[in-house]
């Protein structure tokens, strides 16, 4: 097996623990391998191992990529700061967009990627240096997105760096379950294990599978 493929299993296997212990199906996870800087090159492998969903957080390079890995269909996802202007470009391959963080978002999509599957990105923390709306308005940014027309699966966030995730990934579960959400995106390379714990759905890892860059 190639050094990607065996992390691959790895992070499947850490998936699969993570899931047990607390009683849940491990295939209800996705994992998401986030591919920034990752060249096309060292991408195949990981998807020849059976990985079948990319996340990219900058549009240039998702769509530098996509064309290239079309033989091999992986579903692409959006987990960046998502612009307005990017939209129209990115419709055709992104599958799911993780990060609709505000009501301006709503109609581009709307119009540009009718009935996308969309989660909301929350900002828990208040942090200012980081994307996501704030707690107080998941509800209404949903509610939006909803009339719109948009599929809105879940919700997403990235918890403080240096602190406890667990209450945040947990946080962010329950409000996903009060508004009838199904998907939680949460947990990268460090504490993907500990979101699956808290129920998360979707987990986007990197340097475990391709290594620090």
């Amino acid at each position: 097996m190639s050094g990607v493929a065996v992390a691959w299993a790895d992070v499947l296997r850490r998936v699969a623990a993570a899931a047990e212990r607390v009683g849940r199906d491990p295939a209800a996870v996705t994992v998401v391998a986030a591919s920034k800087t990752v060249p096309v090159e060292r991408i195949r492998p990981l998807l020849a191992a059976g990985c079948t969903d990319l996340g990219e957080n900058r549009a240039q390079e998702l769509l530098a990529k996509a064309p290239d890995l079309a033989d091999l269909a992986p579903t692409w996802h959006f987990i960046g700061p998502l612009q307005r202007n990017k939209v129209k470009a990115l419709a055709p391959w992104v599958s799911c967009w993780h990060t609709v963080d505000r009501s301006a978002l709503v109609p581009v999509l709307a119009e540009r990627a009718p009935a996308a599957r969309v989660l909301v990105e929350v900002n828990q923390a208040g942090e200012a240096q980081k994307a996501g709306c704030a707690p107080a308005e998941v509800a209404g940014l949903v509610g939006e997105a909803r009339a719109a027309g948009l599929d809105v699966v879940g919700l997403m966030t990235v918890p403080p760096a240096g602190t406890d995730p667990r209450p945040f990934f947990a946080d962010l579960a329950a409000r996903a379950r009060d508004l009838g959400l199904p998907e939680c995106s949460m947990g990268m390379s460090g504490d993907f294990e500990v979101a699956v714990e808290e129920g998360a759905t979707l987990v986007r890892v990197g340097s475990l599978l391709f290594g620090h860059r």
